[in-house]
């Protein structure tokens, strides 16, 4: 990659640094970030590398190996680009260590992900941490990790238009090789949770259906939350729907008599926080089919309580859990596309990819796409 920085910038005498951040997938959890309620994800071993030098010439210049334009600012920009273009990613984060006082320097970047962008794997959060990670050391800034991956959620609200959570952000500072995260988002409390799945594989399955969050129902979901909690502090003193367990719900239930929908999507939020504690329980008790069966009760919560799941998804899921090799299937992420995550014997994994490739092609005319991921470690810099 220092070749293609030198034939985009060309060479001098300054260092150039290289950081990279990955992409994340979460087993179990999804929807209750932004509701102050627990995931459970696991940074992964593909990601985005950064490589940075100081400009000549006092502007900021932004290149990526995956895409084909190139941006040349002045260092005092901090106006959107166009909707769903890359470079409002670093912008974003530049613009708020700006607005928190920092002196931002002439630089050169040029970025190179292996995440399939729109998969649902965090290639947005990957490229955003690892700005921010980068500039903190270029800047000597005090921020820690975690003020980081709050730095970088904050720069998506602004400068991408989606309401996310914390759950990306997060695991892509935070990851541990081997291990997966036990998060809960109101408090920030968190833990590692070794990954012991012995002889199996966790197996990412992209639909390759294009979804395009900040323009999709995903925001729509955020406010129909905010309402459902404003529903429910009628009756009870919550202060956020990740506090509302399935036997709450029930004693307020009729805080929702005149909006269904609300309902469904609590109902979501309180057995999926549920589910997290039980999954994690689960497996530190090396139960691994208790994991799988909570992987695909979530399925079914996400699809019909919380209505993001697609056509796409549910073809995918629907034929690993048929396979008796395979312990659990879900969707991962924000869904409307996107991938599923599938616990898979790692004998038929193989196997595995030929069977749902084939039924996936036959329901959708779609090409599915496999990925064999690993627990990895968070953003760092590569020396």
């Amino acid at each position: 990659m220092i070749n293609h920085f030198y034939k985009t910038y060309g060479e001098n005498s300054s260092p150039v640094r290289s950081f990279f951040a990955p992409g994340r997938v979460n087993l179990i959890g999804d929807h209750t970030d932004y509701t102050g309620g627990k995931v459970f994800p696991c940074a992964i071993d593909s990601g985005t590398t950064l490589l940075l030098r100081p400009s000549t010439d006092g502007q900021l210049h932004l290149a990526s190996t995956n895409f084909s334009e190139r941006l040349s600012l002045p260092i005092t920009h901090r106006d959107k680009l166009p909707d769903s273009h890359w470079g409002n990613y670093p912008l974003g984060v530049i613009s708020l260590l700006a607005e928190e006082g920092f002196e931002i320097p002439g630089l050169e970047l040029l970025y190179s992900g292996n995440i399939p962008n729109g998969a649902g794997l965090s290639s947005s959060a990957s490229i955003l941490v690892a700005t921010a990670f980068a500039l903190s050391k270029i800047l000597t800034t005090p921020h820690t990790l975690i003020e980081l991956a709050h730095l970088a959620q904050q720069a998506e609200w602004k400068f991408a238009g989606t309401q996310c959570g914390i759950l990306d952000q997060f695991a892509v500072a935070m990851g541990k090789a081997a291990h997966a995260i036990e998060l809960d988002c109101h408090s920030l409390n968190y833990r590692y949770v070794p990954l012991n799945l012995d002889e199996l594989s966790l197996v990412v399955t992209n639909t390759n259906q294009r979804r395009a969050v900040s323009e999709s129902a995903y925001n729509e979901r955020v406010k129909e939350c905010e309402t459902a909690l404003t529903l429910l502090q009628h009756s009870s003193n919550v202060t956020c729907l990740g506090e509302v367990s399935p036997e709450l719900l029930k004693h307020h239930v009729t805080a929702f008599d005149d909006d269904p929908i609300a309902l469904k999507r609590v109902r979501h939020i309180a057995s999926e926080n549920q589910r997290v504690t039980e999954a994690v329980a689960a497996l530190e008790n090396n139960d691994v089919q208790r994991f799988g069966e909570l992987m695909n009760q979530s399925h079914t919560s996400l699809q019909q309580d919380f209505d993001v799941s697609s056509n796409e998804l549910n073809a995918l899921v629907q034929s690993a859990q048929s396979l008796n090799y395979v312990l659990g299937s879900r969707m991962t992420g924000a869904g409307f596309g996107g991938c599923t995550i599938s616990l898979v014997a790692r004998n038929r994994v193989e196997e595995f990819k030929t069977t749902v490739a084939a039924s996936y092609r036959e329901a959708t005319n779609l090409e599915a796409t496999f990925y064999i991921v690993q627990a990895s470690n968070g953003v760092r810099e590569v020396t």
